[in-house]
């Protein structure tokens, strides 16, 4: 238990009170874990068992290791508190005590794909899934309401009762354009029906209701009241694809086309030292959403080392970091699997 407020020069973790796990061993776990592909158990399990394990570590062999659930916990406080890059800047700062990595030394810096766990959707579908979702949300948090509403009729119910992907819509253009521009028009009767002073205020902060409301600006015109004078934006009317969200189940998620390969997601930029004669070290990590310009990022590693490090130059070509994702929510590193590219409509 933690009997003080006074912090060690971790930040995050108190420095009096009873015995506890060191973070930085915890944290070598957690790259052995990631490294051998285990969970939280089986490294909990290494460390008490196996000797190699204690040696890295520097534990005696009685030692009893720890419980599993701490790696978990140990995780949550990182990422509660954004102090994961201090594990790295610790490491940063000890090695370039050892000359690791070398004052006025060269770095390469680039990008690889991380895919949403959400599936693509086309325009269309965005447009008909976006309501569904916000209708599935306020069903939960105020069914009576909604009833009393008498905005979910039969037609909706048939529209939006299943998802975008469980039913054909219509192939021909003009039937499309009309089929989008019905969404539209549900769309802001939804958005009317939520912001009428006899409706409950807090409607209007579920994030499912805020993401309808920021899409519809992005993906319409609107003229009149009710959806009157309600026009698409396509083309260069649209805004930019890093500001559109790629699907209303991830809206942090974006579409981008790198090296011929399109997907809808994230990207991790690594960076990592490239001298000859020493070991090439990643020195930064940073993820994006996936429209995020690459060069963007250049400024910002370099003055991340030069606060460890000292100058350094940016290498002549790049060496491409790629991860492979076996199932979803892990990756690791390895070739890129190949993919298609997509065709959005």
């Amino acid at each position: 238990m933690c009997c003080s407020r006074t912090r060690t020069s971790w930040g995050r973790f108190p420095a009096r009170g009873g015995p506890g796990l060191a973070p930085g061993t915890l944290a070598v776990v957690s790259v052995m874990q990631f490294a051998e592909r285990l969970t939280d158990r089986q490294p909990a399990d290494a460390v008490r068992s196996r000797i190699d394990w204690k040696h890295l570590l520097g534990l005696e062999l009685e030692d009893e290791g720890f419980p599993f659930s701490v790696l978990s916990g140990f995780r949550t406080r990182l990422v509660e508190h954004s102090h994961e890059q201090g594990v790295l800047d610790r490491l940063l700062s000890r090695l370039s005590g050892l000359d690791f990595p070398r004052a006025g030394g060269r770095v390469r810096t680039d990008a690889t794909h991380v895919l949403a766990l959400v599936r693509d959707v086309n325009r269309l579908e965005f447009r008909t899934e976006t309501p569904r979702c916000a209708l599935e949300a306020l069903a939960v948090a105020a069914g009576d309401w909604l009833h009393a509403a008498q905005i979910a009729d039969v037609p909706w119910q048939k529209r939006y009762g299943q998802r975008a992907d469980s039913y054909r819509p219509p192939k021909g253009d003009v039937e499309r354009g009309a089929f989008a521009v019905q969404d539209g028009a549900d769309g802001f009767t939804l958005l009317d029906a939520v912001h009428r002073p006899d409706a409950p205020a807090w409607l209007r902060q579920l994030p499912a209701v805020q993401v309808p409301r920021r899409a519809w600006v992005q993906q319409y015109h609107r003229g009149g009241e009710h959806g009157q004078g309600m026009r698409r934006r396509e083309g260069e009317d649209l805004p930019p694809g890093r500001l559109r969200p790629a699907s209303p189940h991830d809206t942090d998620a974006r579409c981008t086309v790198k090296r011929g390969m399109t997907w809808d997601g994230y990207k991790v930029h690594y960076s990592e030292t490239c001298d000859t004669g020493l070991p090439r070290l990643i020195v930064h990590v940073a993820t994006t959403h996936a429209a995020a310009d690459d060069s963007h990022l250049v400024a910002t590693v370099h003055e991340h080392l030069e606060r460890h490090g000292g100058e350094t130059r940016r290498a002549p070509g790049r060496r491409r970091l790629h991860l492979r994702r076996d199932h979803p929510g892990r990756t690791r590193p390895g070739h890129r699997p190949p993919r298609a590219p997509t065709t959005r409509k």
